[in-house]
């Protein structure tokens, strides 16, 4: 049971809207990053960066006001469960972003909000109709569209992004069974401990000194896009049900267009922009048949 320090689950689904627009569009700033980074240093690294600043930050923004509330969760193997699908997920995906568009990548990872849909219904009794199955099933065929065999994007980082996502869904599914029982914050602080302790004990083996000042800001940065980031998906999911938060993940596409164009000039193909149609399509559909009673 949630205590008077634990928001409770409310029905708020327009603020559940808004908290997660506000993660898809942090997001793919930090992929660009990402990208950028992975030219110069080893994948592990900048995982490490990425949730030890974000480990950090939780705890110097929360701890004075919540003091030892933080630390203490009523459900410590989900938490341990959503700390092991963070770093899967991450780690998967640093290593296939430098060989892939952002925009490709991104892509391929819709193949998240997709997997939420399904297992909504047995890990939260979230229940699904045949049209939102049809519309997940549209969007998965705009998947095959964008990573079409034969094209740069079907590779191995294919299957590295596709292992990142299925990982990233199952964190959002348990992020779900955690909201009105820990704080959010006390998530998102736990979705990263395990990670930061196994990243920690590989960096001897793999740390490079960043290069100058502006790769420090760089990989700093990481963690505080990711850590609010992951906030705002934890609000989101506190106040709205997955299916209805999942398909807003396809307003990624639309930053991550963006941050390829500005950061690598990266043109999206006619292929990856079929594709995204689908999957933007059919995440509009569940969003709109969502707000109907399931009979």
């Amino acid at each position: 049971m949630a205590d008077n320090r634990t928001p409770a689950r409310v029905s708020r689904p327009l603020l559940g809207v808004f908290y997660m627009c506000v993660a898809c569009a942090l997001f793919p700033v930090m992929n660009g990053i990402v990208k950028l980074l992975a030219a110069t240093y080893e994948p592990t690294q900048i995982v490490w960066f990425r949730i030890v600043v974000h480990l950090g930050l939780v705890a110097l923004v929360f701890t004075p006001r919540m003091g030892l509330d933080l630390f203490r969760t009523q459900r410590i193997g989900l938490q341990f469960l959503s700390s092991v699908m963070m770093l899967l997920s991450t780690l998967l995906f640093f290593s296939a972003v430098k060989s892939v568009g952002v925009a490709e990548a991104i892509s391929v990872s819709f193949v998240a909000p997709l997997a939420v849909v399904f297992l909504a219904w047995p890990f939260l009794g979230e229940r699904i109709t045949l049209l939102r199955v049809v519309a997940v099933v549209v969007g998965f065929l705009g998947v095959l569209v964008v990573i079409r065999p034969g094209s740069s994007v079907f590779q191995w980082a294919s299957v590295l992004l596709l292992g990142s996502a299925l990982c990233y869904a199952g964190y959002q599914i348990v992020i779900r069974r955690l909201a009105g029982i820990d704080h959010p914050a006390t998530s998102i602080f736990y979705s990263v401990l395990l990670g930061a302790i196994v990243m920690s004990m590989a960096m001897p083996f793999v740390w490079t000194w960043p290069r100058n000042v502006g790769d420090w800001l760089l990989l700093l940065s990481l963690g505080a896009l990711g850590g609010f980031g992951h906030y705002c998906v934890a609000r989101a999911l506190t106040y709205a049900s997955a299916n209805l938060i999942a398909p807003l993940n396809y307003t990624q596409m639309i930053g991550s267009v963006i941050v390829g164009y500005l950061m690598f000039a990266e043109v999206p193909d006619f292929y990856t922009w079929l594709g995204t149609a689908l999957i933007i399509g059919a995440g509009l559909l569940v969003t709109l048949q969502v707000s109907r009673p399931v009979k």
